[in-house]
């Protein structure tokens, strides 16, 4: 068209100046300078052939004239015009036109001039305005002029001026934005210098190929992932040029010499940081297209080549050789398929392509000498593709691919193996969700992923070289504490380490490294995770460190940044193996130069080390800044304690088999210090104070660290000799405490951590001389009373209105706290009574303190000393909360011990001797206001007074008693977050609300506090959705009051629960459906918990039970406690059962259709259970009244394991009473239509007729009934209801003849050849295996009523067979474990005896029809087999598929193809509607889809418009996929798919036979892999785009327009 123009153009004017003239005025739109482009070309063409005969002289100048007057004012003109902004609008779209068309013309006018003058002087222009760093429009007018002109430059002559040109087009392509973003005018300029300029600066060689190659490798290290796609750009637009050309004279002295792209280890790092880190797939498929085109360039050069690593030891990055070439090419023909695949980002379609991921490092390792062929960078390219993917799933296959490497071959050592473990596999490492478990995979089986890191770094590191060991390991622990790991990876990753064969790697920075990790990456981690990855660090330590490069001083330093109440326990695995490792290594560790041996028997550097330490602990500290120093920290006794005890340990271990009096040697020896100083506390009243405190500190921390976890103390030799050591002081440490305490020696704020630290010494002592025997003369006695009256003393004497200072004030505080001290020692201390039960002075003392009573801030002149010290004490408000918490500690001793004297009421006591326990309103109401004024952390004393006073005033003080509980659950609330106090706290709030007294009184009346609990009780059930283990303790603390109650007065106590039967239904039902990350860290900690004492984390973190299942399992041990002949037990029974049943009505009407392991599905199904656990305690009369809604339950759609209970109970009901058989056998007598499948519930009863009629004496009469009725059934025409018909009738057949019925004599032939052909049915087809597999399934051949009932077959067995997910299996051990309710010593049923537990889950699942797939009618999935069973014919004839269509057609009068569309694996109904329409339009003889259901969708019917109604559709559904094809291919179809694969077959290329078979896939996944094995042949549709997919409706109407085309080409052909 545009050589028509021109050519009209000329034709008008024989003189070209004279149009190019015109072409030059007026406005200049994009048509006219394009128009003047098109004139330019043709006079270029006429005169490149010689045809000047239009002015050919002239024409060159008039070239210039046009170039110099009209082309270059317009492209400086559109230099400064701004672009319209990002978005091209038009007036963008339209200056772009008019650039393009300018530039163009500009190189014609530059040709037409002759010479490079003008090309050179517009370059030198053009050149000086690019780099004047412009305005984005003006950088891209600029380029146009240089890409227009720079082929006219000469590569000699303006050499340098191409030079200087090119190095400004890369400078500029290179500063583009790499990230894949918005394209904006500088991201636009410099795309056109990488796609034009530099393309056509490439073709005049030399100089400016030279720049740009020099420019490319100056840039040092290769680009990180943002800048990689501007070189990738830059190198595929000059690919042709980059590499050898191939075509071209092979020798090389007659060609230029070029660079060659292959033999630069930067081009290949480039090439692999596109393939491994490029963020958008354009990059990616530039990296592809730059590595293919270098093996095709390679293999056709077939040269030698080689490019080695930057550092030039090791494998070369790429290599060609023609003896190797077969093995190359089949390399990267792998290689790049799998990157291609890798796009794809689909698991299924990714999964088949691995393996040859596995041939790649065949062909890598050289069988020779075993080394590296290609460098392993290349391979871990594609990891780290598959590590960065957004499919977590193709993440974790990359992942366990890499560490199944070492298990089938040895690679050779590489460092960037190395440093990509370190690097990219840590951090796809740190994503938990890897480490869950596989299907089928039981709970706390293990993470497979876990377990094969655990595997893979064992091997790793023991086949690395000496050299790199100790290098990799330390950057492997600097790793994990560079960043905060999540609990999951950091226990794997912990576990992995510590099973590292023991070796010398690791020195003091690795140490310090594990310290870091310790400190810094776990402190939000759950608690027992928290735990066991503590004791896999320390074993880690304890495996690799070279211990003689740490010192003691630096071990025992890691080992503080254990937590002993969470990992490294005294008596644990744990701390038996560090004994171990340092008597094995005492003296090889690096020595301290100040360690003093003397005196030590048999002297080793960890005795003189601990000795020094002690010595050195005790000295007086250099400075001390008078008496109101601060408490010094509590670090150093810990750690002092620590080293003491495992020195003493380590000791032990070695005189195990001699003498024992070593060990008490040895502790003696390092104790003399502080039992020196100790006994010297009583009378050396000069001592330092900071040397006491120490002193005290270290005392309390070697109690503390001494006790054995997990085990009694008893026969533990050491804590006895400590306890010894510390009775032999206890003397002088009681008076010196009594001293501090009550001389007025506490004057300042720190002086109460101070009187907290002796007051927990007085406590410990009290513990010691209760453990060995209390007597009146011991020295503590002679302390408590002295401090009990010398603390009322301070107290009284304070109280007479004088200014307080500061000193009397925190006197004060000390002498409530003593007193609380003492008062909590009693209570724990029976033998610690201080008198009798009548009130004393000292609790008339207690009764009478004004409550609440908050301490006044001391005097103005003594604030700025307050405030110096308000960094240890935290303020004046938090000394004063803890006041007020010692009165309440006081008052609660106080109501415990009087609780008797309590009234009832306010005005019982006229003249009360002790007020706070006489006037319980009183105090009650001061509790109120104690809780407002409290912290939160400081309540549980007001909890305790509430829990003695309630129950008291309940009845006459019902809305205070009401406002306390109000009170105290908006404080429980607020602490939900909080993980220290809240369970504490909330253990007392439930003891006081739910005390049984409460309970009984608040149901009597029936009044505000009734409906009261009952609301708070659903509040904690709601919160222990959110917070697990909150429900567990209320239903835990109700069931054990109820039972001791029971054993008391039973009458009362359960007439009383049965008030509150609800919160055991809840309980019974009770279990959240958590969340993916929930349920992994739960599947965690049972792995953790499942190994049992070889993770000390079990033996020292107490087992809280506060999992979901424990709600149930209280629950159903109190419901097994119940006793069925006691009347208030039965009548609490009955009102359950009729709750549990509502209850089951509820779920069933709340929604119709629910789906399998859905919350409806567990709730149901623990309904049952329960049912099953309470059903001994049923009696005929009561069954009377709820068998109908048993019955009517069967009738409902259910899942598989709830109609296995509810058969299950049926069957237990018929068996205890066949009075109700009647009732059964009317159940059989509604029409089939309203039945449906639910039949099939009865007629699994019935498979059990033998154990229904053991109690029965006349069988006879009840299997005449059984026979005839399932009789009938064998004839339904639903193939599923007739499969379990004949599996009653077998069983009903076999005891007819057992029991000689004759009435059926008659039909003995008819019956035996029915059954006869059911069990020796020809042939393989589904109709046999579903007969054989319903035989075979556990609910009809192995489970017995009878014998199977028991809770391991309710709770564990029953759900594990019947599908339920393994959140709902419930180990028998679990109920073992959970010892708050006991059961009976003679319980039986916990096990079972049959051998149904080591049964296998089979694929024949009961379950109603439409249950999971949400459908009303699923008949049709029996419709392929479902005339091939029927008892009664002998042959029924399979219809054929294809004369149905080919009927259906010709009564629409149409023409017919043999092309059958399967879109049974698509899902939208869009897309079905739009390939009915397709099918339809061209002549498709059939479409299958999933569910006839989907042509009711509004959505199908609007794309397809009706075409429904004249295309057949058949019905397929995915599961019988398999079965079809394989029908159709018996047909002599021909399969065909519609999928990229390795071996596809492009659309162009294939020709479809008559018979095709066209299966389309999925939309997200595709086809199934399983289903990919059926397919005859895949094709694929040709593409050229980025984007790697097509819409699935529009992929099958290209090949059913394709089919299509070549029939009408074929039919064509014959008719002609």
């Amino acid at each position: 068209m545009e050589w028509v123009l021109a050519e009209a153009l000329l034709s008008q004017s024989r003189d070209p100046r004279v149009l190019l003239g015109a072409l030059c005025r007026g406005e200049a739109s994009a048509e006219r300078v394009e128009t003047l482009c098109f004139l330019l070309q043709r006079l270029e063409d006429e005169e490149a052939r010689g045809g000047g005969g239009r002015g050919a002289g002239a024409l060159p100048e008039a070239a210039r004239e046009v170039a110099a007057g009209y082309l270059v004012p317009l492209l400086r003109g559109l230099r400064g015009r701004p672009a319209g902004g990002s978005d091209p609008g038009p007036p963008a779209r339209h200056r772009r036109r008019v650039l393009r068309a300018a530039g163009a013309a500009l190189r014609s006018c530059a040709r037409l001039a002759g010479g490079s003058q003008l090309a050179a002087a517009l370059a030198e222009e053009a050149l000086r305005d690019l780099l004047a760093g412009g305005p984005a429009p003006g950088a891209e007018a600029a380029v146009e002029v240089l890409a227009a002109v720079g082929p006219c430059l000469r590569p000699r002559e303006d050499g340098p001026l191409l030079e200087r040109v090119a190095q400004a087009a890369l400078a500029l392509a290179l500063a583009a934005d790499g990230d894949g973003g918005e394209a904006g005018p500088a991201e636009d300029a410099a795309a056109l210098a990488a796609g034009r300029l530099l393309p056509a600066l490439g073709q005049c060689g030399g100089a400016a190929l030279r720049a740009v190659w020099d420019g490319l490798g100056a840039a040092g290290a290769p680009p990180g992932p943002g800048r990689v796609g501007p070189r990738l750009l830059v190198l595929s637009a000059l690919a042709e040029r980059l590499l050898p050309e191939p075509g071209a004279d092979r020798d090389p002295r007659t060609r230029e010499e070029g660079p060659d792209a292959r033999r630069c280890w930067r081009f290949w790092r480039t090439v692999q940081a596109g393939l491994a880190q490029a963020q958008d797939a354009l990059t990616r498929k530039r990296a592809r297209y730059l590595l293919q085109r270098a093996v095709e360039v390679s293999a056709e050069l077939g040269a030698r080549c080689a490019c080695g690593p930057q550092e030039g030891n090791g494998p070369s990055l790429f290599w060609w050789s023609e003896k190797k070439k077969d093995e190359l090419l089949k390399f990267w023909e792998n290689y790049i398929l799998i990157m291609e695949t890798l796009e794809g980002n689909q698991i299924h379609v990714i999964k088949p392509v691995l393996p040859k991921l596995n041939s790649l490092f065949e062909y890598a390792v050289s069988k020779e000498n075993g080394n590296w062929l290609f460098h392993p960078s290349w391979h871990m390219c594609i990891y780290k593709r598959m590590f960065e993917s957004e499919n977590k799933i193709l993440t974790k296959e990359g992942v366990l691919h890499f560490l199944e490497l070492y298990e089938t071959k040895v690679l050779p050592f590489s460092p960037e193996f190395s440093e990509f473990i370190i690097g990219p596999l840590m951090d796809a490492l740190s994503e938990s969700s890897l480490y869950s478990r596989s299907p089928g995979q039981l709970i706390g089986s293990g993470s497979p992923l876990g377990l094969k890191l655990q595997k893979f770094l064992v091997t790793y590191i023991s086949l690395l070289p000496e050299e790199i060991k100790s290098s990799f390991l330390l950057k492997c622990i600097q790793k994990m504490s560079s960043r905060h790991w999540c609990a999951i990876p950091i226990l794997f990753l912990s576990k992995a380490l510590a099973n590292v064969p023991r070796c010398k790697a690791l020195g003091i920075e690795a140490l310090l490294a594990l310290r870091d990790v310790l400190q810094c990456t776990m402190i939000t981690h759950q608690i027992l995770l928290r735990g066991a990855a503590q004791c896999y660090l320390l074993q880690t330590a304890m495996n690799l460190v070279d211990v003689e490069k740490v010192s003691l001083s630096d071990i025992s330093t890691f080992l503080m940044c254990l937590r002993q109440e969470e990992s490294l326990g005294r008596g644990t695995s744990l701390w038996t193996e560090l004994c171990d490792w340092l008597r094995v290594n005492e003296n090889c560790f690096r020595r301290a130069s100040d360690c003093s041996c003397v005196g030590l028997p048999e002297t080793s550097s960890l005795n003189a080390y601990v000795k020094n330490l002690v010595q050195e602990y005790v000295k007086s500290p250099a400075l001390e800044t008078g008496e109101n120093c601060f408490m010094p920290d509590w670090f150093e006794a810990k750690l002092v304690a620590m080293m003491v005890l495992l020195a003493v340990d380590v000791e032990g271990m070695k005189s195990q088999y001699s003498e024992k009096r070593r060990t008490q040697n040895v502790l003696r020896i390092f104790l003399d210090p502080l039992l020196e100083s100790l006994m010297k506390l009583g009378t050396n009243a000069y001592m330092p104070l900071l040397k006491t405190d120490r002193c005290l500190q270290l005392l309390v921390k070697l109690l503390h660290t001494c006790m054995l976890k997990g085990s009694s103390t008893q026969d533990d030799e050491v804590f006895t000799l400590l306890q010894n050591f510390v009775m032999s002081t206890a003397e002088s440490i009681s008076e010196f405490i009594l001293r501090r305490l009550t001389m007025n020696e506490l004057s300042s704020v720190s002086d109460l951590e101070r009187c907290h630290l002796y007051l927990t010494v007085l406590t410990e002592l009290i513990n010691l001389h209760s453990k060995v025997g209390w007597k009146r003369g011991n020295p503590i006695w002679r302390v408590i009373s002295p401090l009990k009256n010398a603390s009322i003393r301070h107290l009284q004497e304070m109280d007479h209105g004088q200014e307080p200072t500061l000193g009397t004030q925190v006197q004060r505080v000390i002498s409530m706290a003593a007193l609380a001290t003492v008062c909590e020692a009693t209570d724990r201390t029976p033998e610690v009574q201080l008198g009798s039960l009548e009130a004393g002075p000292t609790e008339r003392f207690l009764s009478a303190l004004p409550l609440n009573h908050t301490l006044q801030k001391p005097h103005a002149e003594e604030e700025s000393s307050l405030c110096e010290e308000s960094s240890s004490s935290q303020g004046w408000g938090k000394i004063v909360a803890q006041y007020i918490h010692d009165q309440w500690v006081c008052l609660s001793f106080l109501l415990k011990k009087y609780h008797t004297l309590i009234p009832t009421s306010e005005g019982e006591v006229l003249e009360p001797i002790l007020p706070a326990v006489q006037m319980p309103v009183r105090t009650l109401q001061a509790a109120l206001e104690a809780l407002t004024v409290l912290p939160s952390d400081q309540v549980l004393p007001v909890f305790h007074c509430m829990k003695i006073l309630v129950p008291k005033l309940l009845t006459s003080s019902e809305s205070l008693c009401v406002e306390s509980f109000d009170m105290a659950w908006k404080i429980i609330s607020a602490l939900s977050n909080t993980q220290l106090i809240f369970w504490s706290n909330l253990k007392a709030f439930v003891q006081f609300v739910f005390d049984t007294k409460v309970l009984t009184t608040a149901a009597k009346i029936k009044g505000q506090a009734y409906f009261k609990i009952k609301e708070i009780m659903y509040k904690i059930i709601e919160m222990s959705a959110i917070k697990t283990g909150v429900f567990n303790t209320l239903i835990s603390y109700c069931c054990k009051s109820w039972i001791v109650s029971a054993s008391n007065v039973s009458q009362v106590s359960l007439s009383t629960a049965k008030n509150y039967s609800e919160l055991v239904l809840e309980a019974c039902i009770f279990g959240t459906v958590f969340r993916r990350d929930q349920r992994l860290i739960q599947d965690v900690q049972t792995y953790i918990e499942n190994l049992g004492h070889d993770c000390a984390a079990n033996t020292v973190i107490e087992n809280t039970k506060r999992e979901d299942h424990y709600v149930r399992i209280c629950a159903v041990k109190f419901l097994c406690l119940l006793d069925g002949s006691n009347m208030s037990h039965k009548l609490f029974v009955e009102d359950l059962a009729i709750k549990l049943l509502d209850k089951d009505e509820l779920v069933s009407k709340s929604r119709t259709r629910y789906y399998v392991n859905s919350q409806q599905h567990r709730v149901k199904n623990r309904i049952w259970q329960a049912l099953l656990v309470i059903f001994p305690r049923f009696d005929q009369n009561f069954l009377n009244r709820i068998i109908d809604k048993i019955f009517r339950a069967g009738f409902i759609n259910n899942q598989a394991s709830i109609k296995y209970f509810i058969e299950w109970i049926i069957i237990l009901i018929l068996h205890k009473f066949p009075q109700f058989l009647p009732k059964f056998w009317d159940c059989f007598s509604y029409g089939e239509e309203n039945l449906k499948t639910s039949i099939c519930t009865f007629l699994s009863v019935l498979s059990h007729l033998d154990i229904i009629t053991q109690n029965v004496p006349e069988k006879k009469p009840i299997l005449k009934q059984a026979f005839i009725i399932v009789l009938q059934w064998c004839f339904s025409h639903n193939f599923s209801i007739r499969l379990y018909a004949l599996v009653a009738l077998k069983k009903i057949w076999s005891m007819c003849k057992t029991w000689h019925v004759e009435e059926f004599d008659a039909l003995t032939s008819v019956i035996e050849s029915s059954l006869s052909q059911v069990e020796n049915m020809p042939g393989a087809g589904n109709a046999k295996k579903n007969w054989q597999r319903i035989q075979e399934h556990f609910f009809f051949e192995t489970f017995h009523p009878l014998k199977d009932y028991c809770l391991e077959t309710i709770f564990y067995i029953l759900p594990r067979l019947s599908g339920l997910v393994e959140d709902e299996w419930i180990a028998i051990g679990k109920f073992t474990r959970f010892t708050d309710i006991p059961l009976d010593s003679g319980f039986q049923w916990y096990l079972s005896p049959t051998q149904l537990c080591e049964r296998k889950p089979g694929d024949w699942a009961q379950q109603d029809i439409g249950s999971n797939s949400g459908e009303a009618d699923d008949q049709s999935e029996w419709t392929d087999v479902q005339k091939k069973i029927i008892p009664w014919k002998n042959n029924v004839p399979d219809l054929d598929l294809e004369l149905v269509f080919q009927d259906r057609v010709a009564k629409l009068g149409k023409s017919i193809s043999r092309l059958i569309v399967v879109a049974s694996l698509i899902d939208k109904p869009t897309n079905l509607g739009g390939l009915c329409r397709t099918c339809e339009v061209f002549g498709a003889s059939a479409l299958t889809v999933g569910s006839l259901q989907c042509t009711r969708d509004k959505q199908f019917q609007c794309l397809s418009v009706s075409a429904e109604q004249w295309l057949p559709l058949v019905e397929v559904r995915p599961p019988q996929l398999i079965d079809f094809l394989q029908q159709k291919k018996a047909e002599g179809y021909t399969v065909i798919g519609v999928e990229q694969t390795a071996r596809s077959v492009d659309l162009t290329q294939y020709s479809f036979p008559e018979r095709s078979l066209l299966l389309l896939g999925n939309e997200r996944e595709g086809i199934p892999a399983n289903l990919i094995q059926q397919l005859d042949v895949c094709v694929e549709i040709p593409q050229q785009g980025i984007i790697r997919s097509l819409n699935v409706h529009v992929s099958g109407a290209l090949l059913i327009w394709e089919y299509t085309r070549q029939q009408l080409l074929k039919h064509g052909d014959t008719e002609s």
